[in-house]
């Protein structure tokens, strides 16, 4: 396993953590899709300094059936990150409906990699340094923020539009205890099982596209997790060590599932802001 450095944290830092954010701007329900989608996405931006800022897409969980972009973990991962100075783009994205025709894989990774192209094509709008996204998600998020960092175009998982002349890569995933194996499981959301559809589970799969090219990870899960388990991350983890890729697995002992940046059993601020500032800001490297 490939860890990475550790930081320390100067007082003026963690007095930062405390502060309130005030200097956090949110825009809520903004299109990013076409005009006929109703999925929205809400930003969260950093006080206007006149400067480039990092991006980061914020992929909410729900088992690919529910959730929110507004949610609470959601809410609380735009305002860390805005208030220390990233560009955050929560979304909401095609959500599986038993009553709808339409099924939402693949289109909810299209959604996601769609998001990745409109910060870039808003980049200078927003001040966005489009050189360095990041992505992060939770649960069925956490599944689709690694789903975004390890298929490039080959996968054939690239939406045709819109913004199709604006990458989908991303510079770096945190994925928090989303799944990563599904051969002891089926989904709901992808309507048959694994039995009658094999090849649509490896597709489904993060582990099918990872190689030495993909972006650096941080994945978090905790011990007391009930709804995805946390040898999920530990099979991600073994997976990552195989290809070479950068990345670092953190186990929080007693954490239960849909934790944000705050769980009672460990603050995770210091280490995800570490992450996102190592990979995202140049000047930090």
């Amino acid at each position: 396993m490939k860890f990475l450095p550790l930081f320390c944290l100067s007082f003026a830092c963690l007095t930062a953590f405390s502060r309130a954010d005030d200097a956090v701007h949110i825009e809520k329900d903004v299109s990013y899709l076409p005009a006929e989608r109703k999925e929205k996405a809400d930003l969260y931006l950093p006080a206007d300094d006149g400067l480039k800022h990092p991006a980061v897409l914020i992929i909410h969980g729900g088992g690919w059936t529910g959730g929110s972009k507004g949610a609470a973990r959601e809410i609380n991962i735009g305002t860390t990150l805005a208030s220390h100075g990233y560009v955050c783009m929560s979304i909401d994205y095609l959500l599986h409906d038993a009553k709808s025709p339409t099924p939402c894989w693949p289109q909810n990774l299209h959604d996601c990699k769609t998001a990745v192209r409109w910060l870039r094509a808003n980049a200078e709008r927003l001040h966005i340094d489009a050189a360095h996204i990041g992505v992060i998600g939770g649960s069925a998020g956490g599944h689709l923020a690694a789903m975004v960092g390890v298929t490039g175009p080959d996968a054939e998982l690239d939406p045709a539009s819109p913004y199709g002349d604006q990458s989908c890569a991303v510079q770096c995933v945190v994925d928090m205890y989303g799944p990563a194996s599904f051969e002891n499981r089926d989904v709901t959301a992808l309507r048959k099982t694994r039995v009658e559809a094999p090849e649509l589970y490896r597709q489904f799969s993060p582990l099918t596209y990872l190689d030495k090219k993909d972006p650096p990870f941080l994945v978090l899960h905790g011990t007391a997790d009930k709804t995805v388990d946390v040898e999920q991350s530990k099979i991600l983890d073994a997976a990552l060590a195989r290809q070479g890729v950068e990345h670092q697995l953190e186990i929080i002992e007693g954490a239960p599932h849909t934790f944000h940046l705050q769980p009672k059993q460990k603050d995770l601020r210091p280490l995800v802001l570490a992450f996102f500032d190592k990979h995202l800001k140049p000047a930090a490297k």
